[in-house]
């Protein structure tokens, strides 16, 4: 099988979390409680790489806020 041939050219969408954790979902389907769409959308390489770039910090919200405030009490 060629590479061409086993591309992933469906449609997904970019998704992100309460805790700004982002994924990709197939564009057909509804979205799973918790998560809501960000407006981008494109093949699965194009949404991988729109979430390289905008999710630099890998740990979920509520632990960046934890360590901030941890960080101004001291």
């Amino acid at each position: 099988m060629s590479d061409t041939a086993s591309e992933d050219v469906r449609q997904y969408g970019v998704v992100v979390n309460d805790e700004e954790q982002y994924s990709i979902w197939l564009a057909e389907r509804e979205l799973p409680l918790g998560w809501k769409a960000v407006g981008r959308s494109g093949t699965k390489n194009e949404c991988l790489q729109h979430i390289g770039e905008v999710w630099t910090d890998m740990r979920p919200l509520s632990l960046r806020r934890t360590m901030a405030e941890t960080a101004a009490a001291s």
